[in-house]
């Protein structure tokens, strides 16, 4: 596992779309947080519940899969309530209740990485 500063949680990030995925696991990493990816939402619920260090999940609302992420940020709250949950999307706006924060697309991913040291904060 990559070492990561004390303060910061480990993120999950799903995202289907590989090169996307790569850009905003690199700039995570750069910043100083530990990363697991993956492409959908139900290896992302598989891992949340086995790995018990993950604070905060961003999640792309279109996913491939029979689970969209919000959905899994849904389910994510409910299950996991200390996780912290960012969702991105070109399309739609997440209720609060769903999602910490939101991110849209296209967006910066030094934007992403500050949203989620705030939300590590």
């Amino acid at each position: 596992m990559l070492k990561r500063k004390q303060s910061q949680p480990l993120v999950l990030v799903v995202e289907d779309e590989p090169l996307v995925r790569l850009d905003i696991t690199l700039a995570m990493v750069d910043a100083g947080f530990a990363v697991i990816e993956v492409p959908d939402a139900e290896q992302a619920l598989e891992l949340l519940q086995t790995r018990k260090s993950i604070g905060l999940v961003f999640t792309d609302v279109e996913l491939a899969g029979k689970i969209d992420g919000l959905e899994l940020a849904s389910r994510v709250k409910s299950d996991w309530p200390h996780i912290k949950v960012m969702v991105t999307s070109g399309q739609a706006t997440p209720d609060r209740e769903v999602a910490d924060d939101f991110i849209p697309k296209p967006y910066n991913t030094q934007a992403v990485v500050s949203h989620a040291r705030a939300l590590a904060a």
